[in-house]
Order: C-alpha cells, then sequence, then structure tokens
C-alpha cells in the first residue's frame, strides 16, 4: 500500500503546479487509480499489490500512467523488430518519393546525389535522436510514446505544444487528407486504364468528390482494427505495395529506353531570385520526400522494454533494416528517372505522369493497371498508420473526460467522424498538394531540428561529457530552422509568381 502513495505522490510532483487540460486529466486518473488500488488492497488484506509496466519483463516496479493501457499507440506493446519494419517503411515511402527526379532537373546529376545523400544521412540521424530519446531517463520506466509528449518533456508544457502541435497534426491528419486526394486521383485513373480510354469512359466515371467517398469508405472500413500494433498486416501490405511500385515505376522505362530530346542540363530561372528558388524547391522536394517522423516514437511504444534489453535496441535494428530498403527504392528512383526523361519530367508531377505522358502509349494495359492498383492499395494502408496518431488524441480526450476505456462502439464513432472530416477537407481544398511546400517547409523542423533540440534540452546535464554531440546537435538544429525558413520562402515566391488554382469544392 506504501508502494502506491509513493507511485501517486511521485507521479503527481513531477507534473507542473499550472496542469491544466491533459495534465490536470492526467492528475486525475492517477488519483482515482491509486483509490481505486488502495480499496482493492483493503478488501484483500493478505494480498500483496505492486503497480508494473506490463512492458518491462524484468519485473521492476515502474510508476506508470493507466490510461496509457486504454489508448490506440500503446494499448498493446508486443511488437517485435519485424513489425517495426512493417510500420517503418508503410510509413517512410510515399508517393513523395516519385517527385525525387523532378528536383534532380533543377539541381543536376552531381548536386541532385549529393542533396539526396546529405538528406538521407541527416534525417537517419535525427530518427536515431528520437529513439535515444524514447526511454531517456533509464531505470524510471518513462517512455515518450507520442512526439507531443517528448517534445512538452523538452521545451515545457506552453512552448513544446506551441512548437510541436500544428506539424504533429499536419503530418498526421494532414497526410491522410492527402492520401485520400492522391489515392481517389489515382482511383479514377485506374478506372481509365482498365475502361481503356474510351468515350463512354468519362460518362460512368464518378467524378471527383465521388472517387474521393469511395476512398474514405474504404479506408475508414480498414481503420477499425483497435491499436497501431494489430495493423501491422495492414502495414505490411503498404510496405510490400511501396516497393514494388517503387521498382516498377523506375525498372520499365529503363527497358524500353529513354524517348527522344532528352536533356540533363540543369533547369533553373532566367533571374537570379528565379533561380535560387528553384533551386530551394528541389532541395524541399528531396528533403520532404523523407516521411514518417512523427511516427518513430508511437511505432517504438509499440515494442516491449526491459532494464536489460530496452526498447531502442529492437527499433534502431528495425530502422537500420527498413533504411535500407528505403535507400534501395529513393535512389534507384531519382537515378534512373532522371536518365529515362532527363529535364522532360520538368514539366509532368512526377514519375507516375512522366511514365504515363511518353511510356503510355507502348505499355500494355495491365501494366499500367498494376501500377496504379499498388499505389491505391499503399495509400490505404498508409492511411491507417497516419491517422493512428489522431485516433489516439481523440480517445485520449474521451478517457480523460470519462476516466474509462472506450467502447467499440465509442472507438468506430470516432473513426468515421475523422474520415468523414478529412473527405470533407479534402473535397473542399483539392489542391492541398499545391501547398505541399508552403505546409511542408513549415513542417520541417520536426524532421530536422526539432530532434537535435530536444537531445540539448533533456542531456543538457550530460553537456560537459558530450561536447561534440551538443555542438552537432546544436549545428544541425539550427541549419533546420534555417533551411525551413528559406523552403517556406521560396515555396511562397513560386506561388506568387505561378499563381495558384485554387478550385474550392470542386475536386477533379
Amino acid at each position: 500500500m506504501g508502494e502506491i502513495r509513493d507511485i501517486e505522490k511521485s507521479t503527481l510532483r513531477n507534473l507542473p503546479s499550472t496542469a491544466t487540460g491533459p495534465e490536470l486529466s492526467l492528475q486525475v486518473i492517477i488519483s482515482a487509480a491509486a483509490s481505486s488500488m488502495r480499496e482493492m488492497e483493503s478488501d484483500a488484506p493478505g494480498a500483496s499489490m505492486e503497480v508494473y509496466d506490463s512492458s518491462d519483463s524484468s519485473g521492476f516496479p515502474f510508476a506508470v500512467n493507466p490510461q496509457e493501457a486504454w489508448l490506440p499507440i500503446t494499448e498493446s506493446r508486443n511488437g517485435n523488430t519485424v513489425t517495426s519494419v512493417f510500420h517503418l517503411l508503410s510509413s517512410g515511402i510515399g508517393i513523395q518519393s516519385l517527385l525525387l527526379p523532378v528536383a534532380f532537373s533543377t539541381l543536376g546529376w552531381a548536386w541532385g546525389i549529393i542533396c539526396l545523400s546529405l538528406a538521407f544521412i541527416w534525417q537517419l540521424y535525427t530518427i536515431w535522436v528520437l529513439v535515444q530519446l524514447h526511454e531517456s531517463v533509464p531505470g524510471s520506466g518513462t517512455r515518450y510514446s507520442r512526439y507531443l509528449q517528448l517534445a512538452i518533456a523538452a521545451f515545457g508544457p506552453k512552448l513544446g505544444k506551441l512548437l510541436a502541435i500544428f506539424p504533429v497534426m499536419y503530418l498526421s491528419g494532414g497526410s491522410c487528407v492527402m492520401l485520400i486526394i492522391r489515392g481517389a486521383g489515382t482511383m479514377e485513373l485506374f478506372f481509365k486504364v482498365i475502361c481503356g480510354g474510351e468515350a463512354t469512359c468519362e460518362e460512368k466515371s464518378l467524378g471527383g468528390a465521388g472517387w474521393f467517398l469511395v476512398f474514405t469508405c474504404m479506408a475508414i472500413a480498414l481503420a477499425q482494427r483497435p491499436n497501431l500494433n494489430s495493423i501491422a498486416g495492414f502495414s505490411l501490405i503498404g510496405a510490400v505495395t511501396a516497393i514494388a511500385y517503387c521498382t516498377l515505376i523506375w525498372a520499365l522505362p529503363i527497358s524500353k529506353g529513354r524517348p527522344g530530346g532528352v536533356s540533363y542540363d540543369s533547369l533553373q530561372g532566367k533571374s537570379d531570385m528565379s533561380g535560387i528558388c528553384d533551386i530551394l524547391n528541389a532541395v524541399g522536394m528531396i528533403v520532404l520526400a523523407f516521411r514518417g517522423h512523427n511516427l518513430v516514437l508511437e511505432i517504438q511504444g509499440t515494442l516491449p522494454s526491459s532494464s536489460k534489453r530496452p526498447s531502442k535496441m529492437i527499433m534502431w535494428r528495425g530502422v537500420t533494416l527498413s533504411y535500407i530498403i528505403i535507400a534501395l527504392c529513393f535512389f534507384p528512383i531519382a537515378i534512373a528517372g532522371f536518365w529515362a526523361y532527363g529535364n522532360k519530367i520538368a514539366s509532368t508531377e512526377g514519375m507516375l505522369a512522366a511514365f504515363f505522358l511518353f511510356h503510355g502509349h507502348n505499355t500494355s494495359k495491365f501494366a499500367k493497371g498494376f501500377i496504379c492498383l499498388l499505389l491505391v492499395i499503399n495509400c490505404l494502408s498508409s492511411f491507417q498508420i497516419y491517422a493512428m496518431p489522431v485516433f489516439d488524441n481523440l480517445e485520449f480526450r474521451y478517457t480523460c473526460m470519462k476516466n474509462k476505456r472506450c467502447s467499440r462502439l465509442v472507438r468506430a464513432g470516432f473513426r468515421i467522424f475523422f474520415g468523414g472530416l478529412a473527405f470533407l477537407i479534402a473535397v473542399a481544398f483539392p489542391f492541398l498538394p499545391s501547398l505541399a511546400g508552403l505546409i511542408g517547409g513549415i513542417s520541417l523542423p520536426l524532421t530536422l531540428a526539432y530532434p537535435c533540440f530536444m537531445w540539448i534540452s533533456i542531456k543538457k546535464h550530460q553537456q560537459k561529457a558530450n561536447g561534440f554531440m551538443w555542438c552537432l546537435n546544436l549545428g544541425l538544429g539550427c541549419l533546420g530552422m534555417v533551411l525551413s525558413v528559406l523552403l517556406v520562402v521560396a515555396a511562397i515566391w513560386n506561388l506568387a509568381t505561378k499563381g495558384l488554382h485554387a478550385n474550392f469544392f470542386h475536386p477533379r
């Protein structure tokens, strides 16, 4: 009974004195849980009870938040290296990778390969930082299984929320909206390929909003799994389809040869300002091709951990394997795609559009339809993992108010509500992909800068012992913030010079 009082006091003492919202709810939950445990202990005088972290197989008693066992991200901690690889591949390889050859058309061979290599190393380092910070206080049992939790622990409640809420919201909910737009568009393209381009295709087609609705209904129907660990099968399908379409999209053009008039001269704007902005936009395409940092801590939160074998060992093994595969996907797409189309790809929207434009006439209907089908399946699978933090946040609010686990009906209601909201946003703003550079630039610090500053803040007591790491993280963090500002300025300049076709409520 003394242990329970100690847990309650120590946990409440660690919360800020001005706790509000989630912090106050956490206090209420811990107090209620501790009270119920004392009542159970009093009912069974001969029994002894301790609070254990179910994820720690060593049996070391940790102070844990009982609410963690109710939420989708941390409800199950039975993951392993294989499931983490599935999740990382499904979240890490996306349709953004098909823009890499477009970036090469501006940067050229040498600078394109250099920028892609540097971006790969940089973002892999920040993933390593996040993996290390997941359990940054050894022996305490504290696990930061959500990006926002780590940001609050590093920067404080006010600054942490101010810096992290919008990027996390965009990279989770916003990515789902993007997947609806891209997935529905590819479904329509698949229909046209199967239909054979006949005149009756347009009459039979559902239209933009109709395809959006079909994709959203399919995504939400699949989104009824209870927790992040339970969607490992969907992540496996997403990983396999991503690798498949990434391979086919560069292998087929090579096998069919280059179209005539291909040039590899760097394309830049005529004026100095235009040229600089073109270079920055190309760098942005490369940097934004690497995604999924907002899910690294969540994926690690599904893994078991103990004092002898912390979760970072399992997670880093999964990161290493998955990013070897990601490198084998991204570098061939960029290099082979630029080789096949050269500067001709600059006038398209990426490898998929270039392939259909230059090689669609001599490619079988089966091959084109198969690539489209792979992309649709991948978008549906990626939707599941990117929506999970949103589901987790909705259920967190519910459990704070009700102090109990969500029922299946409530959980299904939250998923349907989010699907309807995402569908409404996709229909209202179908031009959001045109703003990807601007919003992505705003969210870029979450990937390249914030992890470095988090390391400095959390490890500040080890500054003297880790002088090199402190300087490295400070330099990379500042460079990431500067790059973010430059990408936002370049995106605004691009929109100002080329314009934006804002077709509100008219998806096409």
